[in-house]
């Protein structure tokens, strides 16, 4: 069969080499994809995120089995509704059931619905209100863009001067509401599950990296790093975050009209009162999906045909070792990346021991050229987390090039 991926990064580029590995697999294509996907034989295919016109007209003239998004911009715009008046099958949450990602309000009011735990907030749309209600809040405290950010409109703000700061700076980059939430203390954790007919299928547990430099300092990203599983998230830390979060969200979403198929991602942080939601996403998580992935020991692409044929997934894991990404990034992600910037030979990559999936390149399969924010990620798995940091940074420091940067403590918080 013939499977289209929708998106151009590194968790597009995983996707589509797990998925071209099935011997039940003709051509897996990815649209708009990157031309470091082609190193792997991904077949990319020119066509922009918007045009879903385009992308309903390449899926019919090519056969396409089916299809899976990727990122959440398109699906948020509509892609599976469009797909899906066209007749075609694709994989992943109507505009409606998107708006779980797309409005962080919807996702407080399902959670309310749901009854499930989160931070407390307050939503303002206009900035005069949100700059009074400071001086009530204690600190730190969390302020989000109520909208896509590609995981860049969150703000820690450690006092009332990076607050006001941040309020000021959102409403004048035409946010047009704002989240003002407590913050939580705890362990930070990302579930993923896949869902279906009602059903969750919960996919290992990963950690990610939000922070752009070592220590978890500097401005939050779309993630640095990431590995999996983790060992300081207990499986009944699991499976009470399965039974008493994910299970009710996908209940409550089809109580108020709209059912969800496609990828929960919840990010989550275990807590000393329990386990709470910091946020949903409504697709595969980036750089969790580039260590989450790999583990599965069985046919990733009879697990999609199952899941849209409304046949339970056949999902087997790999039990013992670590797998560890590390993502490189253009200098000044994620604020303004100082881009173009040469890689390495790509037959420099070819020959080391990481897996490479590429996300900001273009450039000839020969010599990649960096185009923006986040690079590439690095994948190592090993029998442990220290030989696989091991492994992944003895592979980076090789291949480092001036004009990018990369989180040397992937994984601290496993070690310590």
């Amino acid at each position: 069969m013939k499977i289209l991926v929708i998106g151009s990064g590194a968790r597009e580029h995983v996707l589509a080499r797990e998925l071209a590995q099935s011997q039940r697999v003709e051509t897996v294509y990815c649209l708009p994809g990157n031309p470091g996907m082609t190193l792997d034989a991904i077949q990319t295919v020119a066509v922009e995120l918007t045009d879903f016109a385009g992308m309903i007209d390449f899926a019919q003239q090519n056969a396409i089995s089916y299809t899976i998004v990727g990122p959440e911009q398109p699906l948020v715009a509509g892609i599976v509704d469009a797909f899906q008046t066209a007749g075609l099958t694709i994989f992943g949450p109507t505009k409606a059931a998107a708006a779980l990602e797309g409005s962080k309000t919807f996702a407080k009011e399902i959670m309310a619905k749901a009854q499930v735990p989160t931070a407390g907030y307050q939503t303002f749309t206009t900035v005069t209100p949100a700059l009074a209600a400071l001086a009530a809040q204690n600190y730190p405290v969390v302020i989000k863009a109520d909208g896509l950010a590609a995981g860049k409109g969150v703000v820690i703000a450690p006092d009332l001067a990076v607050a006001t700061t941040t309020i000021e700076r959102f409403f004048e980059q035409g946010v047009t509401s704002i989240l003002m939430e407590d913050y939580l203390s705890g362990e930070e954790f990302s579930l993923m599950a896949l869902v279906a007919d009602g059903q969750v299928y919960p996919l290992p547990v990963a950690q990610d990296h939000k922070r752009a430099f070592e220590g978890d300092l500097g401005p939050n990203t779309g993630g640095m790093g990431a590995y999996c599983p983790v060992p300081q998230v207990s499986a009944a830390v699991v499976q009470e975050t399965v039974d008493q979060i994910l299970q009710p969200v996908v209940a409550a979403m089809a109580d108020v009209g709209t059912p969800f198929t496609g990828v929960l991602y919840a990010g989550l942080i275990a807590t000393k009162a329990g386990v709470k939601v910091i946020e949903f996403n409504v697709r595969f998580g980036d750089p969790e999906t580039q260590v989450v992935l790999p583990r599965m020991t069985g046919d990733w692409a009879q697990v999609f045909e199952q899941l849209v044929s409304h046949q339970t997934p056949t999902l087997t894991w790999q039990t013992d070792g670590m797998t560890l990404g590390v993502v490189v990034a253009a200098e000044g992600y994620p604020t303004e990346a100082t881009v173009p910037v040469e890689l390495a030979p790509t037959s420099q990559f070819q020959a080391a021991t990481s897996q490479f999936s590429f996300a900001g390149v273009a450039g000839t399969q020969d010599q990649l050229i960096g185009t923006g924010g986040r690079l590439l990620t690095a994948v190592v798995t090993a029998i442990d987390l220290p030989t696989a940091r091991q492994q992944v940074y003895a592979d980076l420091k090789a291949l480092a090039q001036p004009g990018t940067f990369y989180r040397q403590d992937i994984g601290h918080q496993a070690l310590t």
